[in-house]
């Protein structure tokens, strides 16, 4: 299962909504980019370190359109699993992959991404230019 991480930022004490990785993709395709965050349990120092680099920057990720997901691999179906490895995780070690508005993999990285790094990746896609026209950013 992946755990859709909520309105950013977390909340220490909120408790993630468990839905099927393919169920979340295609509900939020076309209107969100997804970061999956790929680990074998929420204990992995990667995980942690990729959500404490996210949590400061949730204006940011609200204003990109991005969720981040919990893609915790113990909790998936073997149909989620198939499509976390075929977006670009590969199971047991940690990734993440930032996953475009198409539904297509944008970027993968098997180490944490910074704020930075990721917004610098988004904001050069052409929808995302498009909609800084739009926006008047």
């Amino acid at each position: 299962m992946a755990a859709l991480l909520g309105p950013l930022p977390w909340a220490a004490a909120q408790t993630p909504t468990a839905a099927p990785l393919q169920q979340t993709l295609r509900a939020g395709r076309d209107r969100h980019r997804f970061l999956l965050i790929g680990a074998p349990s929420a204990d992995n120092p990667d995980f942690k370190r990729q959500q404490a680099l996210l949590a400061p920057a949730a204006a940011e990720l609200q204003a990109r359109d991005m969720q981040a997901v919990s893609v915790l691999y113990d909790q998936l179906s073997p149909a989620d699993r198939q499509l976390a490895q075929r977006l670009g995780l590969r199971p047991p070690a940690f990734g993440v992959v930032l996953v475009g508005k198409d539904g297509g993999a944008k970027r993968s990285s098997a180490t944490p991404l910074t704020p930075d790094d990721l917004f610098g990746t988004v904001d050069k896609m052409p929808m995302r230019r498009q909609e800084m026209r739009q926006r008047g950013q």
